[in-house]
């Protein structure tokens, strides 16, 4: 029975993830490994499973046949792991999880420390960065998102708190500048300092009232500095290049010694949702579950700040 599963797992990832070589990432092994087992496969069932170019690959006919059958068989593989992981009551196995880069080495990393000393059985691989990722592809768990969520039904998602933004600013800045005392009032001479990923430049919002997005504003400034790293935003502010929307958890220290102020209040505090997410399936390993039932129980006190 073994020699006959082996190549499946190799097969069914090579024809979800698009490639071997992604599909190798995902299993974490090398590319010829992945080609040699599937050959191997094809050899021992006697039939092309892929029609392979230099440039690309697609599935026989027989090969479409087959990964129907074995993603079935898979399936039911994982649903009989899961219960009987589900039997044991210490979470154990690698749980691989991706997060904002700033948000993960402040704030989640030391609690999934925490919760790795209450079970020593239970291993971690943590990547910290800021791009958008895809579960599958890379071989992920779980992933934190910060922002709203793309409409599929091939992610689950569990709400883990809000980043609340603050409009903050170095008292310099201000005696030089002026300070202004609404939304209306952020124009020049006013500068800011923006974060900003691939190109994209995050503009700041405002809620103008008390509805919905029709009552959003979104405001642009003149700029000298854009980066995608928050820790260079927060010092930028604190050293006077100009205003900042910094999530309140990380100015909070800043705030509280004075080295940067709150630029006004918001009457209606905007705050992006963080989720944590995890591709659909029937049943949730253990290991899975306890991550993010603690991440659900303690990372929202964490980011209470507004």
């Amino acid at each position: 029975m073994g020699q006959r599963l082996q190549g499946i797992e190799e097969f069914v990832a090579a024809v979800e993830a698009g490639s071997f070589a992604l599909a190798a990432q995902r299993l974490h092994v090398t590319r010829s490994a992945v080609a040699k087992s599937i050959g191997r496969l094809e050899a021992r069932l006697n039939t092309r499973l892929f029609l392979r170019t230099t440039r690309s690959q697609s599935l026989t006919e027989e090969g479409h046949g087959y990964y129907e059958r074995c993603r079935r068989v898979l399936a039911e593989l994982e649903a009989a792991e899961a219960m009987a992981d589900a039997a044991r009551s210490t979470a154990s196995g690698l749980v691989r999880l991706s997060m904002p880069a700033m948000l993960g080495r402040l704030k989640v990393g030391p609690l999934l420390l925490a919760l790795a000393r209450r079970h020593p059985q239970l291993s971690l691989e943590l990547s910290f960065n800021d791009r958008r990722v895809d579960l599958v592809e890379e071989g992920l768990d779980l992933a934190i998102r910060s922002g709203e969520l793309a409409d599929t039904d091939e992610l689950v998602a569990r709400p883990v708190g809000t980043q609340w933004m603050a409009l903050c600013a170095a008292p310099a800045y201000l005696a030089e500048r002026g300070h202004p005392r609404g939304v209306a009032e952020l124009v020049a001479p006013h500068e800011a300092v923006f974060y900003a990923r691939d190109g994209q430049v995050s503009t700041w919002r405002f809620h103008a009232g008390e509805g919905g997005l029709a009552d959003m504003v979104e405001v642009t400034l003149p700029s000298r500095l854009r980066c995608d790293s928050a820790e260079v935003l927060l010092e930028a502010a604190i050293g006077g290049m100009g205003l900042a929307r910094l999530p309140a958890w990380l100015a909070a220290d800043a705030l509280a010694a004075g080295t940067l102020v709150r630029v006004f209040d918001e009457p209606r505090p905007f705050g992006f949702a963080l989720n944590v997410i995890r591709s659909r399936s029937r049943y949730l390993p253990l290991k899975t579950r306890v991550v993010i039932d603690w991440l659900v129980e303690h990372l929202p006190p964490l980011l209470a700040a507004r």
